[in-house]
């Protein structure tokens, strides 16, 4: 069920109603968050459903044995191993199998299993793993409630997209009651809306230039290469992080606070403080359970640069089975070196002003070749269109809309840029915050595609 879908119009208010209804029971209000969460998720594929439900009861499980018993590090691991080889089976099996069976020249058909790949089983899994980890530390409690559990791994906003949660701040939300705050819900839909702007008006007007261009690079000259390769940085923005803005404003509505998952990651003066900006919940997760414990930057220079590449490398293959992800990780890596080389890795991120411009523009233009590299089929397709960018022809140009509906997201971010979302600095006068809403909520029916346009992300 897509979050612009008609479908998702009628749910979102019936969900809410029954919800709010059963406020003064809690465990029933979980429960019925849960079925939901559950026919929202299996609106895709009902079969989705025995994978998620099996990785919530394998990580409440472990978390009890890990409270009960002396193998604590057992119950860890094995929950581990289990869901990461769940992950491992439908997202890379056939992509490893089919590259050894290449390597020892046979053929690779009956090796492999063609698996469907599960809606967002990367962010399900991790979310679900950080539970047990942090269990396992200590930093918080194993929980007996099993219905506030299952909702917390499912919870259907932030489900298939993220932002990926901690339990420590998610799982005590569902373990007490919650109160309807009216502007609590009023500014979740101002988000909404304003997430629903950058992915049905931004993102989807670009991927239409960028589909076509990216189906056919040979066909066009270099101008209209790098033009699509620009809109392609703009659609995963407006794409992804207006997921992340429909599913934190949609997690008010009932009560519950999601952390902020992107902040104005084009307006970043470097690439590491890009990464400190884009999907921040990944990237602070893969920060906390992997860089950290490997010894982070503790242990001097050479230790630094080779956590960086494990974690980039790692990041690569969380997006995806496929040559070109590993690469855009490891041209990350190369980004990050001279920063780490020179100190200048860790530097606080502060406000920027407008004389950051020029490296503001330089990361832009970093970030979108690694884009390229992002958006391609395979490695050779990559390398094709970078060098086709050099070349003069056909020029290809983009419909009307989308440069003045860029202009307008990015000039709205950019006056916003200290708020947790643009609308939160709405003028106080109620006539003119309504001529703004109105004009948005008409702009997004009028773009509304006749085929539905899922999420980037929902294929990782």
């Amino acid at each position: 069920m897509l979050f612009g879908s008609i479908e998702f119009a009628v749910f979102l208010p019936v969900v809410f109603a029954i919800y709010w209804l059963l406020r003064r029971r809690l465990q029933w209000q979980n429960l019925f968050l849960v079925l939901a969460s559950y026919v929202f998720y299996g609106w895709w594929n009902w079969r989705f459903l025995l994978l998620i439900a099996f990785t919530s009861a394998c990580s409440y499980a472990s978390g009890l044995l890990m409270q009960r018993s002396e193998r604590r590090k057992t119950a860890l691991w094995g929950n581990v191993a289990v869901n990461l080889l769940i992950l491992g089976v439908f997202k890379y099996y056939d992509f490893f199998a089919s590259e050894l069976a290449t390597l020892l020249g046979l053929p690779a058909e009956g090796w492999l299993l063609h698996l469907v790949l599960p809606v967002g089983i990367s962010f399900y899994t991790f979310q679900a793993l950080s539970y047990s980890i942090d269990v396992y530390k200590g930093k918080v409690a194993a929980t007996r409630n099993v219905v506030a559990f299952f909702a917390y791994v499912s919870f259907f906003p932030q489900l298939v997209a993220g932002p990926i949660e901690r339990a420590s701040s998610l799982l005590p939300q569902f373990e007490r009651g919650r109160t309807f705050h009216r502007r609590m819900a009023a500014d979740g839909m101002r988000q909404m809306l304003w997430g629903l702007f950058k992915k049905m008006v931004v993102a989807d007007s670009c991927a239409v230039y960028v589909d076509q261009v990216f189906g056919a690079p040979q066909n066009y000259g270099g101008a209209t290469l790098a033009m699509a390769a620009v809109l392609f940085s703009i659609q995963i923005y407006g794409d992804f992080s207006g997921y992340s803005d429909i599913a934190i404003g949609c997690a008010k509505l009932f009560g519950i606070r999601l952390r902020r998952n992107f902040n104005v990651p084009y307006f970043a003066r470097d690439v590491a403080e890009f990464w400190r900006r884009w999907h921040i919940s990944l990237t602070t997760w893969f920060r906390d359970y992997v860089y950290i414990p490997m010894g982070g930057s503790r242990e001097g220079r050479w230790h630094t640069v080779r956590n960086t590449f494990v974690i980039f490398l790692l990041s690569g293959l969380w997006h995806g089975a496929n040559w070109t992800f590993v690469c855009w990780g490891l041209y990350h890596v190369l980004l990050f070196l001279p920063l780490i080389v020179s100190g200048r890795n860790r530097r606080f991120c502060d406000d920027a002003s407008l004389r950051d411009m020029p490296r503001m523009l330089l990361t832009f233009v970093l970030a979108t070749l690694g884009w390229v590299i992002f958006r391609s089929p395979s490695l050779p397709f990559a390398m094709q269109y970078v060098v086709g960018m050099a070349h003069a022809g056909q020029w290809l140009q983009p419909e009307l809309v989308v440069l003045p509906s860029i202009g307008l997201m990015m000039v709205v971010e950019w006056l916003n840029r200290r708020c947790s979302h643009p609308f939160r600095r709405l003028p106080r006068c109620r006539w003119v915050r309504w001529m703004v809403y109105i004009f948005l909520i008409f702009i997004i029916v009028a773009f509304m595609q006749t085929d539905e346009m899922p999420f980037i992300y929902f294929q990782f």
